[in-house]
């Protein structure tokens, strides 16, 4: 699914990544942890083609995305990658469901194909009901949930998730990191989430540590 190879990237004279290997496959759900500044949340921009690695590849079902051009380039992620963020950034004049199809949107689906796609992923989330509201009429956990279904909207490869609970109360951390699992044995997604939360680390299938620029990982 993922393979990324000899990933450097410095930000002037402070070398974060020196080095890294990883392989992620299907359907895995993949924790990276590290101390602050160590670099997980530059990898995973790596991984999601936000940021460009210094030296190094990055494979994506088969597509070397570091060769690829800038239109070519925000084509794949639109399309093959779901992002996740500790805040929402969810448009605030948008309904819920607005908010979902905006991917599908740029994608090119028409307005009836991306609000059904929309409508069953708010009925997954469990949040059917809120489809009318804007981001200032739901929750932390609704809103992220929100998130999270426009993130799925065109059926990517895979979902980065950096932080995804790091702005919710315990309960609505809980109920978020049960839901990736539902996800995955319902959508067979596969998830590369940075997190500081113990309790989701240890969910993962496997948790990778970042340290000294580097990654070491483990099974759970």
């Amino acid at each position: 699914m993922i393979r990324a190879q000899n990933i450097h990237k410095a930000f002037g004279s402070l070398q974060v990544l020196k080095g890294v290997n990883l392989i992620i496959s299907q359907g895995e759900i993949v924790s990276i942890v590290g101390a602050s500044g160590s670099g997980k949340s530059t990898l995973l921009q790596i991984l999601g083609t936000i940021e460009k690695q210094d030296q190094g590849s990055v494979i994506i079902e088969e597509s070397d995305v570091s060769s690829l051009n800038d239109k070519a380039l925000s084509k794949f992620r639109n399309q093959k990658i779901g992002f996740v963020f500790q805040f929402h950034h969810l448009l605030p004049e948008f309904t819920a469901l607005e908010n979902i199809c905006i991917p599908a949107f740029i994608a090119g689906k028409n307005r009836n194909e991306a609000e059904k796609e929309a409508n069953l992923l708010l009925k997954m989330m469990g949040i059917a009901a809120r489809a009318s509201h804007k981001p200032n009429e739901l929750s932390g956990g609704e809103q992220q949930r929100v998130a999270i279904a426009r993130a799925l909207i065109n059926k990517p490869t895979v979902i980065l998730a950096d932080e995804p609970s790091g702005n919710l109360d315990a309960e609505s951390s809980e109920g978020l990191h049960q839901l990736f699992f539902k996800l995955r044995k319902e959508l067979g997604q596969t998830f590369v989430i940075v997190t500081h939360n113990r309790e989701l680390a240890a969910m993962a299938d496997r948790k990778m540590t970042i340290r000294d620029g580097v990654v070491f990982s483990e099974n759970n």
